[in-house]
Protein backbone atom coordinates (compact mmCIF):
# COMPACT_ATOMS: atom_id res chain seq x y z
CA UNK A 1 0.00 0.00 0.00
CA UNK A 2 0.94 3.42 -0.49
CA UNK A 3 0.21 4.71 2.60
CA UNK A 4 0.03 8.79 3.51
CA UNK A 5 -0.63 10.86 6.10
CA UNK A 6 -3.14 13.95 6.57
CA UNK A 7 -3.56 15.79 9.80
CA UNK A 8 -6.75 17.56 10.61
CA UNK A 9 -7.25 19.05 14.06
CA UNK A 10 -5.29 16.53 16.27
CA UNK A 11 -6.10 13.64 14.46
CA UNK A 12 -3.54 12.32 11.83
CA UNK A 13 -5.86 10.09 9.22
CA UNK A 14 -3.36 7.65 7.38
CA UNK A 15 -5.09 7.03 3.73
CA UNK A 16 -4.42 5.82 0.47
CA UNK A 17 -5.48 7.23 -2.86
CA UNK A 18 -5.59 5.76 -6.10
CA UNK A 19 -6.03 6.87 -9.41
CA UNK A 20 -5.58 10.26 -11.46
CA UNK A 21 -5.87 13.22 -9.05
CA UNK A 22 -8.00 15.37 -11.67
CA UNK A 23 -10.58 12.68 -12.18
CA UNK A 24 -13.50 12.93 -9.37
CA UNK A 25 -12.95 12.04 -5.69
CA UNK A 26 -14.27 8.96 -4.43
CA UNK A 27 -14.29 8.83 -0.31
CA UNK A 28 -14.45 5.58 1.13
CA UNK A 29 -15.80 5.31 4.62
CA UNK A 30 -15.61 2.19 6.80
CA UNK A 31 -17.57 0.26 9.47
CA UNK A 32 -16.94 -0.64 12.82
CA UNK A 33 -13.47 -1.39 13.46
CA UNK A 34 -12.43 -2.24 10.35
CA UNK A 35 -9.41 -0.38 8.68
CA UNK A 36 -9.45 1.17 5.12
CA UNK A 37 -8.29 -2.47 3.58
CA UNK A 38 -11.62 -3.55 4.03
CA UNK A 39 -12.36 -1.44 0.72
CA UNK A 40 -10.79 -4.28 -1.15
CA UNK A 41 -7.89 -3.75 -3.58
CA UNK A 42 -10.07 -5.05 -6.49
CA UNK A 43 -13.07 -3.44 -5.67
CA UNK A 44 -11.23 0.31 -5.49
CA UNK A 45 -9.48 -0.73 -8.85
CA UNK A 46 -12.94 -1.28 -10.18
CA UNK A 47 -13.91 1.92 -9.38
CA UNK A 48 -10.67 3.99 -10.84
CA UNK A 49 -11.60 1.93 -14.09
CA UNK A 50 -15.00 4.09 -13.94
CA UNK A 51 -12.72 7.42 -13.73
CA UNK A 52 -12.84 8.04 -10.23
CA UNK A 53 -9.77 8.63 -8.01
CA UNK A 54 -10.59 6.60 -5.04
CA UNK A 55 -9.30 7.46 -1.73
CA UNK A 56 -9.92 5.35 1.43
CA UNK A 57 -8.70 5.68 4.89
CA UNK A 58 -8.28 4.57 8.43
CA UNK A 59 -10.93 5.96 10.54
CA UNK A 60 -9.28 7.50 13.50
CA UNK A 61 -8.93 4.50 16.58
CA UNK A 62 -8.20 2.03 13.58
CA UNK A 63 -5.22 1.24 11.51
CA UNK A 64 -2.76 3.68 11.10
CA UNK A 65 -4.53 6.82 12.17
CA UNK A 66 -4.52 8.30 15.80
CA UNK A 67 -5.61 6.37 18.33
CA UNK A 68 -7.14 8.45 20.95
CA UNK A 69 -7.78 6.46 23.84
CA UNK A 70 -10.22 6.50 26.66
CA UNK A 71 -12.87 3.95 27.89
CA UNK A 72 -14.96 1.97 24.94
CA UNK A 73 -18.36 0.63 26.25
CA UNK A 74 -18.65 -2.57 28.04
CA UNK A 75 -21.40 -5.38 27.32
CA UNK A 76 -24.13 -4.01 29.61
CA UNK A 77 -23.43 -0.66 28.37
CA UNK A 78 -24.22 -2.36 24.42
CA UNK A 79 -27.16 -4.44 25.70
CA UNK A 80 -28.85 -1.41 27.47
CA UNK A 81 -28.13 1.15 24.65
CA UNK A 82 -25.80 3.71 26.76
CA UNK A 83 -22.87 4.81 26.48
CA UNK A 84 -20.33 7.69 26.92
CA UNK A 85 -18.74 8.09 24.08
CA UNK A 86 -14.77 9.69 24.02
CA UNK A 87 -15.88 11.18 20.74
CA UNK A 88 -18.79 11.60 18.32
CA UNK A 89 -20.08 10.66 14.90
CA UNK A 90 -20.23 13.88 13.81
CA UNK A 91 -15.89 14.16 15.01
CA UNK A 92 -15.50 11.06 13.09
CA UNK A 93 -17.29 12.75 10.12
CA UNK A 94 -15.18 15.99 10.54
CA UNK A 95 -12.17 13.54 10.34
CA UNK A 96 -13.01 12.81 7.07
CA UNK A 97 -14.78 16.12 5.95
CA UNK A 98 -10.81 17.45 6.58
CA UNK A 99 -9.33 14.77 4.74
CA UNK A 100 -11.63 15.95 1.53
CA UNK A 101 -10.78 19.62 2.37
CA UNK A 102 -7.34 18.37 2.12
CA UNK A 103 -6.99 16.53 -0.81
CA UNK A 104 -9.58 17.80 -3.29
CA UNK A 105 -11.10 21.19 -3.00
CA UNK A 106 -13.79 20.21 -5.75
CA UNK A 107 -15.14 17.48 -2.75
CA UNK A 108 -15.87 14.19 -2.91
CA UNK A 109 -18.67 11.46 -3.49
CA UNK A 110 -18.83 10.15 0.24
CA UNK A 111 -19.36 6.55 0.25
CA UNK A 112 -20.21 4.67 3.59
CA UNK A 113 -20.47 1.56 4.78
CA UNK A 114 -22.35 0.31 8.30
CA UNK A 115 -20.96 2.65 11.05
CA UNK A 116 -19.57 4.43 7.62
CA UNK A 117 -22.42 5.11 6.42
CA UNK A 118 -23.56 7.14 9.09
CA UNK A 119 -20.51 8.76 9.33
CA UNK A 120 -20.83 9.67 5.78
CA UNK A 121 -24.47 10.71 6.57
CA UNK A 122 -23.00 13.18 8.76
CA UNK A 123 -20.48 14.54 6.52
CA UNK A 124 -23.46 15.34 4.47
CA UNK A 125 -25.16 17.10 6.72
CA UNK A 126 -22.10 19.10 8.31
CA UNK A 127 -20.21 20.03 5.20
CA UNK A 128 -22.45 19.97 2.34
CA UNK A 129 -20.30 21.63 0.17
CA UNK A 130 -17.23 18.78 0.22
CA UNK A 131 -20.09 16.39 -0.45
CA UNK A 132 -20.92 16.00 -4.47
CA UNK A 133 -23.46 12.49 -3.99
CA UNK A 134 -23.70 10.35 -1.01
CA UNK A 135 -23.79 6.51 -0.83
CA UNK A 136 -25.24 5.29 2.55
CA UNK A 137 -24.89 1.61 2.61
CA UNK A 138 -26.32 -0.78 5.25
CA UNK A 139 -26.93 2.71 7.22
CA UNK A 140 -29.66 3.92 9.26
CA UNK A 141 -30.72 7.58 10.16
CA UNK A 142 -30.45 7.19 14.05
CA UNK A 143 -33.88 7.46 15.15
CA UNK A 144 -33.96 4.71 17.42
CA UNK A 145 -36.61 2.94 15.85
CA UNK A 146 -35.41 1.35 12.82
CA UNK A 147 -32.08 -0.31 11.48
CA UNK A 148 -32.19 -2.22 15.01
CA UNK A 149 -29.71 -5.06 15.73
CA UNK A 150 -31.29 -8.77 16.22
CA UNK A 151 -31.31 -9.94 19.03
CA UNK A 152 -30.20 -13.17 17.30
CA UNK A 153 -26.70 -11.09 15.96
CA UNK A 154 -25.95 -9.40 19.57
CA UNK A 155 -23.47 -11.77 20.68
CA UNK A 156 -21.19 -10.99 18.04
CA UNK A 157 -20.59 -7.45 19.85
CA UNK A 158 -20.43 -10.01 22.92
CA UNK A 159 -17.65 -12.27 22.01
CA UNK A 160 -14.44 -12.50 23.82
CA UNK A 161 -11.37 -12.47 21.84
CA UNK A 162 -11.04 -15.19 20.21
CA UNK A 163 -7.69 -17.92 19.95
CA UNK A 164 -7.62 -17.79 15.96
CA UNK A 165 -9.17 -14.33 15.01
CA UNK A 166 -8.52 -14.92 11.54
CA UNK A 167 -10.74 -18.05 11.25
CA UNK A 168 -13.36 -16.33 13.82
CA UNK A 169 -13.89 -13.19 11.73
CA UNK A 170 -14.80 -16.06 8.53
CA UNK A 171 -17.66 -17.95 10.66
CA UNK A 172 -18.65 -14.00 11.81
CA UNK A 173 -18.87 -13.01 8.39
CA UNK A 174 -20.62 -16.30 7.47
CA UNK A 175 -23.30 -15.07 10.40
CA UNK A 176 -24.03 -12.11 9.41
CA UNK A 177 -23.52 -12.02 5.91
CA UNK A 178 -25.20 -12.67 2.60
CA UNK A 179 -26.69 -15.66 0.87
CA UNK A 180 -24.42 -16.88 -1.73
CA UNK A 181 -21.01 -16.24 0.59
CA UNK A 182 -17.90 -18.09 -1.74
CA UNK A 183 -14.69 -19.46 -0.73
CA UNK A 184 -13.33 -16.45 -2.60
CA UNK A 185 -14.84 -14.28 -0.11
CA UNK A 186 -13.67 -16.30 2.78
CA UNK A 187 -10.44 -16.13 1.40
CA UNK A 188 -11.03 -12.18 0.96
CA UNK A 189 -11.48 -12.16 4.45
CA UNK A 190 -8.32 -14.16 5.90
CA UNK A 191 -6.14 -12.13 3.48
CA UNK A 192 -7.34 -8.59 4.86
CA UNK A 193 -7.80 -9.33 8.25
CA UNK A 194 -4.00 -10.60 8.22
CA UNK A 195 -2.97 -7.11 6.57
CA UNK A 196 -5.46 -5.47 9.19
CA UNK A 197 -3.52 -6.59 12.07
CA UNK A 198 0.00 -6.28 10.32
CA UNK A 199 -1.23 -2.46 10.01
CA UNK A 200 -2.98 -1.97 13.09
CA UNK A 201 -1.05 0.16 15.95
CA UNK A 202 -3.40 0.96 18.74
CA UNK A 203 -3.97 -3.24 20.15
CA UNK A 204 -7.54 -3.20 18.41
CA UNK A 205 -8.78 -1.12 21.32
CA UNK A 206 -10.05 1.57 19.17
CA UNK A 207 -13.40 -0.55 18.00
CA UNK A 208 -15.12 0.12 21.56
CA UNK A 209 -14.99 3.11 21.08
CA UNK A 210 -16.13 3.53 17.79
CA UNK A 211 -18.97 1.71 19.34
CA UNK A 212 -19.79 4.06 22.16
CA UNK A 213 -20.08 6.66 19.52
CA UNK A 214 -22.38 4.27 17.20
CA UNK A 215 -24.56 3.88 20.48
CA UNK A 216 -24.61 7.43 21.54
CA UNK A 217 -25.46 8.30 17.74
CA UNK A 218 -28.14 11.61 17.31
CA UNK A 219 -31.21 11.16 15.32
CA UNK A 220 -30.12 12.15 12.26
CA UNK A 221 -33.64 12.35 10.49
CA UNK A 222 -34.62 16.25 10.60
CA UNK A 223 -31.24 17.57 8.91
CA UNK A 224 -31.06 14.10 6.28
CA UNK A 225 -34.19 16.19 5.17
CA UNK A 226 -32.61 19.47 4.21
CA UNK A 227 -30.01 17.36 1.99
CA UNK A 228 -29.72 18.23 -1.66
CA UNK A 229 -26.72 15.89 -2.78
CA UNK A 230 -27.73 13.01 -5.18
CA UNK A 231 -27.79 9.99 -2.85
CA UNK A 232 -28.29 6.26 -3.05
CA UNK A 233 -28.67 3.96 -0.24
CA UNK A 234 -27.96 0.62 -0.39
CA UNK A 235 -29.29 -2.39 2.16
CA UNK A 236 -29.74 -5.99 2.37
CA UNK A 237 -32.70 -7.40 2.88
CA UNK A 238 -31.71 -10.31 5.19
CA UNK A 239 -29.24 -7.58 7.58
CA UNK A 240 -29.77 -8.28 10.96
CA UNK A 241 -26.96 -6.30 11.86
CA UNK A 242 -28.39 -3.04 11.05
CA UNK A 243 -31.90 -4.14 9.78
CA UNK A 244 -33.54 -3.25 6.35
CA UNK A 245 -35.83 -0.71 8.13
CA UNK A 246 -32.50 1.21 8.43
CA UNK A 247 -32.36 1.79 5.29
CA UNK A 248 -35.60 2.56 4.22
CA UNK A 249 -35.91 5.28 6.63
CA UNK A 250 -32.81 6.73 5.67
CA UNK A 251 -34.29 6.77 1.90
CA UNK A 252 -37.40 8.27 2.84
CA UNK A 253 -35.62 10.94 5.11
CA UNK A 254 -34.05 12.66 2.10
CA UNK A 255 -35.01 14.24 -0.84
CA UNK A 256 -34.76 12.55 -4.27
CA UNK A 257 -32.99 9.58 -2.50
CA UNK A 258 -33.00 6.30 -4.70
CA UNK A 259 -33.08 3.16 -2.52
CA UNK A 260 -31.80 0.09 -3.19
CA UNK A 261 -32.50 -3.52 -1.48
CA UNK A 262 -30.71 -6.01 -2.50
CA UNK A 263 -32.20 -9.47 -2.38
CA UNK A 264 -30.26 -11.93 -0.34
CA UNK A 265 -27.57 -9.41 0.86
CA UNK A 266 -26.68 -9.46 4.22
CA UNK A 267 -24.61 -7.65 6.33
CA UNK A 268 -21.62 -7.54 4.00
CA UNK A 269 -20.25 -6.84 0.58
CA UNK A 270 -19.54 -10.32 -1.24
CA UNK A 271 -17.98 -9.63 -4.69
CA UNK A 272 -21.40 -10.49 -6.36
CA UNK A 273 -23.09 -7.25 -4.81
CA UNK A 274 -19.77 -5.63 -6.55
CA UNK A 275 -20.91 -4.89 -9.73
CA UNK A 276 -24.35 -3.59 -8.31
CA UNK A 277 -22.76 -1.02 -5.88
CA UNK A 278 -20.45 0.41 -8.02
CA UNK A 279 -23.07 0.56 -10.81
CA UNK A 280 -24.95 2.93 -8.09
CA UNK A 281 -22.36 4.55 -7.13
CA UNK A 282 -21.71 5.95 -10.78
CA UNK A 283 -25.12 6.56 -11.24
CA UNK A 284 -25.30 8.64 -8.18
CA UNK A 285 -22.23 10.60 -8.98
CA UNK A 286 -23.93 10.98 -12.39
CA UNK A 287 -26.20 12.87 -10.92
CA UNK A 288 -24.29 15.70 -9.59
CA UNK A 289 -24.89 18.62 -11.43
CA UNK A 290 -24.04 21.27 -8.48
CA UNK A 291 -20.62 23.25 -9.40
CA UNK A 292 -18.10 21.98 -7.23
CA UNK A 293 -16.95 23.74 -4.21
CA UNK A 294 -13.73 26.01 -4.96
Amino acid sequence: MNECYQRVGEIEICYESLGDPEHPTVLLIMGLGLSMDWWRDDLCADLVARGFRVVRFDNRDVGRSTHVGGPGISGWQFVRRRAKPVYTLGDMADDAAGLIAALDPRGAHVVGASLGAMIAQEVAIRHPARTRSLVSIMGRPGDGRTGKVSWRMVPEFLRPPPADPVEAMVRSFRRIGSTGRTERDDEDVRVTLRRAMRRETGGGAGGGRQLAACVAERDRTADLRRLTAPTLVLHGSIDRVIQPSGGRATAAAIPGAELLEITGMGHDLPRWVWPTLIDGITRTAARDTRRPAA
